[in-house]
């Protein structure tokens, strides 16, 4: 057999930039709809990423037939989804003695690792494997990568894989369950998962909480001082839920205030941490939903523009020269800002709480125009820039002024800060600088009040979680990983559980949610998931056993299904999948109008009372339609919003919309028959 090197990696392009780097001389050739790109005996090879899927036999198939309890124990099985590739592997196995395993370093690219290692093993089993691991697609990085080669790490596989049989076990049991019990089936199926539930659940809760507050009244008095010709504003150091108590300050107050403290001191703002997927999903989430965001940071890396952009990581590594990435951008759009971090006589980095060793946090690896991207492209190249130059940036310094004032009586306090130096926020300019002004005082100073105002006020409910902060809280409570959670709220979004941003729970995620609390509610709860993702980690690490893991999982999937009341939930769901059809009741008949299909598939509004009231509306037919819960004031018809790939489109009311074309199209029409009637009234020329 000839000796050879096969190199895998988890995407196309990864394996064409590999090449180039590595190699002199490399040969394209295609084979199969597929590139492999050859130096000598030498090959890179670039995968689809999983090239197995996970999935039960196919006589499992049959939703409504097999029961639930079956598939907890049912053999698994591996499927090839990539059969090119497989054969590929195949064929190249038989000219190589050694492959070298270049996916992503991190569980979900381990396992793909392995994936085609086992297919390699098939055809070739004494092949020698190595692995090559990297956080940057650059030169330096991947010369530095195949010069320190290292072992696959199987344990790292065997977690993701282990996760992957859970997640198909309790998608697969939880999902028919819904989605029979309701009725939902085919493409309008209820998924439910072991880390989509209990996100849902967080915002359908906070959603009952802004429905369910009470908004109590209380009142706050203001007061406008004058020292010189400087005019400031203080609030009384008490808030009123008593209005009669507040007028009665209120009338205490007279022309004057003493100065009772006074405090003036210069701080130091530190510069924000590095990136993290976390924290740069988080802020990404500024521009476009986290799921965008991260596609967008996966092909900057693959081109070579960042690092990896998956990590827990906070603190940079002490192999990583910051200052000469920082030197890179001296000649680029960011040239005002890296001169800023070089001017200082010593480089600092700031440092997160989680410091990890299988990647960096997110940084640029090399320098890009704005011409080189495309405009979401250079938005999300530009945020990480700025993030990376922050955190090597001087403090931004501020004067904090803080004081008490008193009139008979009465306090009011002041507290308001001042940019000194922007420092790191002229790199930054993401979040805003809130200042305000009060001039120097002195204790014992009097001071004119010039005016004052008895203001009534309202409590407020919680707000909405936006994406970045249910991903930030997700972290906090372990649903999920670095991974997966941006993946998790888009399949929220896709499966039209919510919309918006930020979030708003559907009629359909809240029957759901109830009927899993009444149910099972350990399913909507984050401990179990938590629990999990702990024990994928001691997978990771050899410390348990992934079959032990699964069993526990399976034990208590069956604990779940055996306390279930199936015809509460049937009718808790169907309640539920009912109320997110109703968009209001019928002008001619009163009953419910409802979103229906006609038998060629197209959507409209139409009345319950079917064939007897013929009322209907349409709509649009493209795009996911969201209820909302506001009501057209004239007709009592909930409002609508469309969600299109290019974002939400406020329909509104569909009545109005209706008489609104209704009325465009009379008016259209008689303009067509006042130009007939025009055209009869000119008179004709005559012909010879």
């Amino acid at each position: 057999m000839a000796k050879g090197w096969l190199i895998i990696t988890e995407k196309e392009n990864t394996a064409r930039r590999i090449s180039s780097i590595l190699f002199q001389n490399v040969k394209r050739t295609r084979k199969l709809g597929i590139n492999v790109y050859q130096s000598n005996n030498t090959y890179v090879l670039g995968l689809k990423g999983h090239i197995i899927q996970l999935d039960f036999p196919s006589e499992y198939n049959n939703w409504g037939k097999i029961p639930l309890n079956s598939l907890l124990r049912a053999e698994i099985v591996k499927k090839i989804t990539q059969k090119n590739l497989a054969k590929i592997l195949s064929d190249l196995a038989k000219k190589i003695d050694r492959v070298t395993i270049a996916t992503d370093y991190d569980r979900e690219g381990e396992l793909i690792g392995v994936e085609a290692l086992g297919i390699i093993r098939k055809a070739n089993p004494n092949v020698e494997v190595d692995r090559a691991k990297y956080s940057a697609i650059t030169p330096a990085d991947i010369k530095q990568a195949f010069s320190k080669l290292t072992k696959v790490d199987f344990n790292l596989a065997k977690s993701a894989e282990t996760r992957q049989k859970i997640d198909l076990i309790w998608g697969a049991v939880l999902t028919r369950l819904l989605s029979v019990s309701s009725g939902r089936l085919g493409k309008d199926f209820l998924s439910v998962g072991r880390v989509q539930s209990p996100t849902l659940r967080l915002i359908v809760e906070r959603e009952e909480e802004i429905k369910n507050f009470k908004p109590k009244k209380y009142w706050e008095i203001f007061a406008d001082f004058r020292k010189n010709s400087d005019i400031f504003t203080c609030k009384h150091v008490k808030r009123f839920d008593d209005k009669k108590e507040a007028e009665k300050a209120f009338k205490k107050i007279s022309s004057q205030a003493e100065v009772l403290k006074f405090e003036k001191k210069v701080k130091n703002e530190r510069p924000p941490i590095p990136f993290n997927t976390t924290e740069f999903l988080r802020e990404a989430s500024r521009f476009m939903s986290p799921n965008k965001a991260m596609s967008i940071a996966e092909s900057l890396y693959m081109a070579g523009y960042i690092s990896y952009p998956r990590t827990d990581n906070t603190v940079y590594p002490k192999t990583i020269n910051l200052k000469a990435i920082a030197r890179k951008f001296v000649e680029s759009e960011f040239k005002k800002e890296a001169n800023l971090v070089l001017s200082q006589p010593k480089l600092r980095a700031t440092r997160g709480k989680r410091e990890t060793k299988d990647h960096p946090p997110i940084y640029p690896t090399s320098v890009a125009s704005k011409e080189d991207l495309k405009k979401d492209e250079w938005r999300i190249y530009e945020l990480i820039v700025r993030r990376f130059l922050a955190t090597l940036s001087p403090d931004a310094v501020w004067e904090h002024k803080s004081g008490l004032l008193e009139s008979n009586g009465e306090r009011f306090a002041f507290n308001v800060k001042k940019i000194l130096d922007p420092g790191w926020r002229e790199v930054y300019p993401y979040y805003r600088a809130e200042e305000g002004y009060v001039p120097d005082l002195r204790m014992g100073e009097i001071i004119e009040i010039v005016d004052k105002r008895l203001e009534e006020k309202e409590t407020k409910p919680p707000p909405r979680y936006s994406t970045g902060n249910l991903i930030q809280l997700m972290e906090k409570l372990g649903l999920g990983t670095k991974s997966t959670r941006h993946e998790i709220l888009n399949k929220l979004y896709s499966r039209r559980y919510v919309f918006g941003n930020p979030l708003r729970p559907s009629e359909v995620a809240f029957a759901v949610i109830d009927a899993l609390k009444k149910n099972a509610e350990l399913i909507t709860l984050p401990e179990m998931t938590a629990k999990l993702e702990r024990e994928m980690d001691e997978i990771a690490e050899g410390k348990l056993d992934d079959t032990k893991v699964v069993e526990e999982s399976i034990v208590f999937l069956e604990q779940i299904l055996s306390e279930i009341d199936l015809a509460e939930l049937s009718r808790n769901l169907k309640e539920g999948v009912r109320k997110d059809k109703v968009v209001g009741k019928c002008p001619e008949c009163g009953k419910d109008l409802v979103i229906r299909k006609s038998k060629d598939s197209k959507r409209f509004v139409g009345c319950t009372g079917f064939p007897k009231c013929r009322f209907t509306l349409p709509l649009p037919q493209n795009g996911s339609i969201y209820l909302t819960s506001k009501e057209c004031e004239k007709h009592g018809i909930k409002k609508i919003k469309i969600r299109t790939k290019k974002g939400y489109w406020d329909l509104g009311c569909v009545y109005c919309n209706y008489l609104e074309w209704r009325e465009s199209r009379g008016k259209e029409e008689a303009k067509k028959v006042e130009k007939a009637k025009e055209k009869l009234r000119k008179p004709r020329k005559l012909t010879r």
